[in-house]
């Protein structure tokens, strides 16, 4: 089973995200609250996906991504965010990610996205 790392500095929207994931299977879940919490957890858990938000206190998702694909270049990183500023979603797709959710979302968005990165 795939191991999860969920980061939002909202707790709301880190149980949408794992409720959604639960009620399809996935049991493998972690959660961070900022982009600190999130490079020591990825360090420690060495997940096979990343749902991250962008705007988050101590440490920036677009931050927190460029500390883990320094950690391990082939990471897998999806960025989730309310900003669905074009220039951001460009940022984040040069850093690495894999894909740019925008909230609000639908939990199949996450769904889709999740599978389709896991392949």
């Amino acid at each position: 089973m795939s191991k999860i790392l969920i980061v939002d500095d909202a707790a709301f929207m880190r149980m949408m995200i794992k409720d959604a994931l639960q009620k399809n299977g996935f049991t493998d879940l972690y959660e961070a609250t900022d982009g600190v919490d999130a490079v020591s957890k990825f360090n420690e858990i060495k997940p096979d996906l990343v749902i991250m938000d962008i705007t988050m206190p101590n440490m920036d998702g677009l931050s927190a991504l460029k500390a883990i694909k320094t950690i391990d270049a082939t990471s897998n990183v999806v960025m989730c965010s309310a900003m669905g500023q074009e220039a951001m979603v460009i940022e984040a797709i040069k850093l690495g990610a894999k894909d740019f959710i925008v909230k609000p979302f639908k939990p199949d968005r996450i769904l889709k996205t999740v599978t389709t990165v896991l392949g």
